[in-house]
């Protein structure tokens, strides 16, 4: 699993369930080669007897081989990790620069940035 600030997790595991925009997809080992698009959403990596890692993922891309998944992410956080009051207020802030957009630019930054803090707050339970 990769994003563009670090590697962020590598090595071993039993199964990866991936958000592919077509839905969800367990990759296990000996799977066929398969690359997909990523939507916001939740990645899972399974170890036997371990509990099950949850990292959510903003978008990329994802490419499978017999004995590889490679997670290209454009951002990853440990859901563990993430804040609700925070995402709450940074989903606020989006909402205004939504509001207040003058441009279409600024407009589809503005609602790209509401739908993602939305993604987000749902994987916070």
């Amino acid at each position: 699993l990769v994003s563009p600030e670090r590697l962020l997790r590598s090595g071993e595991a039993d199964m990866v369930v991936v958000p592919g925009t077509e839905g969800d997809f367990g990759v296990l080992p000996g799977h066929a080669p398969v690359i997909s698009v990523i939507r916001p959403g939740i990645l899972e990596i399974h170890d036997a007897g371990a509990e099950v890692e949850q990292i959510f993922i903003s978008g990329g891309i994802c490419e499978v081989s017999a004995d590889r998944c490679t997670v290209l992410a454009d951002e990853a956080f440990a859901v563990a990790d993430l804040d609700r009051a925070a995402l709450e207020q940074r989903l606020k802030n989006a909402e205004e620069d939504l509001t207040d957009a003058g441009t279409d630019e600024a407009a589809y930054k503005a609602s790209t940035a509401v739908a993602l803090m939305k993604d987000m707050l749902q994987a916070v339970r």
